[in-house]
């Protein structure tokens, strides 16, 4: 899929985390640049910062730092989107690596959903 880093920069907000997550959802009004979010983590502020070719989002208070990017613009494959996830350990149970994976599948579907219809 081709997009570009304004394109996903204007649409993915805060305010339509439905659109591009099952797994994270507002639990009131998000503002411009945080939001109080539930998820199967809990409950956390999630931050969202535009950066050189997208977004970050951060989970604040997560004990594992928990943070990702969504970017486009990038070598070697400039015209693909790339999300990629951190965290602050090296090494961690088997569980919540199960539950990062199951995150970022979903994702990326959803995340090629909403970006294809939003172009068309």
């Amino acid at each position: 899929m081709k997009t570009t880093e304004d394109h996903i920069q204007k649409s993915l907000e805060l305010n339509n985390l439905d659109e591009i997550s099952t797994e994270i959802f507002n639990l009131d009004v998000p503002g411009e640049e945080t939001s109080n979010i539930g998820g199967i983590w809990g409950e956390f502020t999630l931050s969202r910062k535009e950066i050189k070719g997208g977004i970050r989002f951060s989970l604040l208070e997560c004990p594992n730092a928990l943070c990702w990017t969504i970017t486009t613009g990038f070598s070697p494959e400039p015209e693909s989107i790339v999300i990629h996830l951190t965290i602050n350990r090296q090494q961690t149970n088997q569980e919540f690596i199960e539950e990062i994976e199951e995150f970022l599948a979903d994702h990326s579907v959803r995340l090629e959903e909403f970006l294809s219809i939003e172009q068309t």
